[in-house]
């Protein structure tokens, strides 16, 4: 499967099979970065701001996935559970829609914008991952310490982080380095635009920080 980070939030998410999912699409004049001319099948969406919901914005797609629930989408399976957008049970800025998909037998975890600790009773819902999508810029989400205690609990075999501050940016969130400085340098990588994943590349051994290129061009 391949992985291709447009953004803030949004990934575009291919399977071997074609099958393609953008999760969290943003509105780029709002956020202060373009968003890039994208075609997927499906998208999903954590929530209803505008930076995690601009569906316009993805080409060519065959419905929209908003709501928890387990979707079987032409054998990629995706499970959403709800969780909230801050540590007051979603009193500050509302729910947040955690999603589980599966492609090519790997296992993916969106975090959206997380804003609670994790508890045990989350962490069991997510249950195992190869791959996890998480916030680590705070502000509106989990911050960088919080973010390393997801990981340690949750224990995949990749972590890709999002949602932390970018030049252009029209908000305030904290830098990605902030998160990179709680790991081992040695388990740190910066990818190319596209980052080409397999079953086989999951060793259980350690977790990998990934760090991709965003896209820019039209894909």
């Amino acid at each position: 499967m391949k992985v291709e980070w447009l953004g803030h939030s949004s990934f575009k998410l291919t399977e071997s099979t074609g099958i393609s999912i953008v999760t969290d699409p943003y509105n780029g004049p709002k956020v202060g970065i373009d968003y890039p001319d994208v075609e997927a099948d499906y998208v999903t969406v954590s929530h209803k701001h505008f930076d995690h919901d601009a569906v316009e914005n993805v080409k060519g797609y065959k419905s929209v996935i908003d709501m928890p629930g387990t979707y079987d989408l032409c054998g990629v399976t995706v499970y959403g559970l709800m969780s909230y957008h801050d540590h007051k049970k979603g009193a500050l800025r509302g729910r947040n829609i955690v999603y589980k998909i599966r492609m090519d037998g790997v296992d993916i975890c969106h975090l959206g914008d997380i804003g609670e600790e994790l508890s045990p009773m989350l962490a069991e819902l997510i249950g195992s991952i190869n791959v996890l999508m998480i916030p680590v810029g705070g502000r509106f989400t989990i911050n960088a310490k919080q973010a390393k205690e997801y990981v340690d609990m949750l224990m995949p075999d990749i972590v890709i982080p999002m949602h932390y501050m970018l030049e252009g940016y029209n908000t305030d969130l904290d830098e990605l380095e902030d998160f990179l400085k709680l790991f081992d340098e040695e388990n740190i990588e910066f990818a190319e635009e596209v980052i080409e994943l397999d079953r086989t590349d999951f060793d259980g051994e350690r977790t990998r920080i990934i760090v991709p290129k965003r896209v820019t061009r039209s894909i």
